[in-house]
């Protein structure tokens, strides 16, 4: 599969959000069947992992995966700086600072949406990785944290932003509670106030603002994009429905002439990638959990969860498995229901 020619800008018109425990590798090699352009994100990268910690196989991905980019997480520019490096030697098309992460163990490592409360600390971080890599380093970051104005905030940190030379920063249109709230509640709780980041983009026409959080459909994203927005960040509804997200943007958010394909087609391009995972000592399962949100909201999605689920864990299993769920997937839909090769 080639590598999408089109810039970063261009790309990150839509891109999928950072999500730990899902944008993994195979997340991500999955997703890009759908789509071609849009930008991918990996699961943030702690610093010290790479580091102190010598994690670098945190860093493997497919070439089939680009354009992609590497968020990572830490507070020790120094720190930072090394990981930055390592990113653009491994590869990645961009390096991402995590301003927004509101979790407890990131918290305790001074990193994520409390970096929001030290923007002169932010900027120390990104020159040091600017100066380290040869790619471009991005912010992915709240309106602000806790009890501060997010109308003054923002604005403010942007500004931080664009001195320390970033061009493209990814903003959750919530503010984080870093007290008082779980990080699950954190991404639901907090109202959302797409308003203020609209406003953004007329005060700060010379960066690339994407908006997150929120955002469910390619409607609404499309939406986004009609109301000034540089780019689309779509976090929970790209895993859970991949297909409504990724499966026609192509063509909607980038002017693609190719049709889209089939969820039927998808299932099918994913057996050499099975395979050799497979054959290299891999589950099933870790791929396939990945996979279960294909047929959201089509008929007998639910045969084609439940057999994957109940069946994945298993060492005997293969691609056949997935033929299988695709069986149970057309036996359970109703009688003239659209067939899976149908684009839709």
């Amino acid at each position: 599969m080639p590598v999408s020619p089109r810039p970063l800008q261009t790309a990150a018109r839509l891109s999928v959000a950072p999500m730990m425990d899902w944008t993994d590798r195979h997340c991500r090699y999955f997703h890009r069947l759908m789509s071609r352009e849009t930008l991918l994100y990996t699961e943030m990268v702690t610093a010290p992992a790479l580091v102190r910690g010598g994690a670098l196989h945190l860093l493997d991905h497919s070439p089939e995966e680009h354009p992609l980019a590497l968020q990572l997480g830490g507070s020790d520019p120094q720190e930072l700086g090394k990981a930055a490096a390592l990113g653009a030697a491994a590869g990645y098309d961009e390096i991402n600072l995590n301003v927004g992460c509101p979790s407890d163990r990131v918290q305790s490592g001074c990193f994520g949406a409390v970096l929001m409360k030290s923007p002169d600390l932010v900027a120390d971080c990104l020159h040091a990785m600017q100066d380290a890599s040869s790619v471009e380093v991005t912010v992915k970051c709240r309106i602000g944290v806790d009890d501060q104005d997010p109308a003054q905030v923002l604005p403010a940190f942007l500004e931080q932003l664009s001195r320390a030379g970033v061009r493209r920063v990814q903003i959750h249109a919530r503010k984080a509670w870093l007290q008082g709230l779980s990080p699950k509640e954190n991404r639901d709780i907090p109202p959302l106030d797409f308003d203020l980041v609209q406003q953004m983009t007329q005060s700060f026409p010379d960066l690339h603002l994407s908006i997150n959080g929120g955002i469910k459909t390619l409607d609404e994203a499309e939406a986004q994009l009609a109301a000034g927005l540089d780019g689309v960040m779509v976090g929970r509804a790209a895993y859970h429905q991949p297909w409504d997200i990724l499966g026609t943007a192509d063509a909607r958010i980038y002017g693609a002439a190719q049709p889209p394909k089939t969820r039927t087609q998808i299932v099918h391009e994913m057996e050499p990638y099975i395979t050799a995972h497979l054959a290299a000592g891999g589950k099933l399962a870790q791929i396939t959990r990945h996979m279960l949100g294909l047929f959201a909201g089509a008929p007998g999605a639910r045969a084609w969860r439940r057999v994957l689920s109940d069946n994945a864990h298993r060492r005997d299993v293969d691609f056949t498995l997935l033929v299988a769920a695709l069986a149970a997937r057309d036996a359970a839909a109703p009688a003239g229901a659209p067939s899976p090769n149908a684009r839709v």
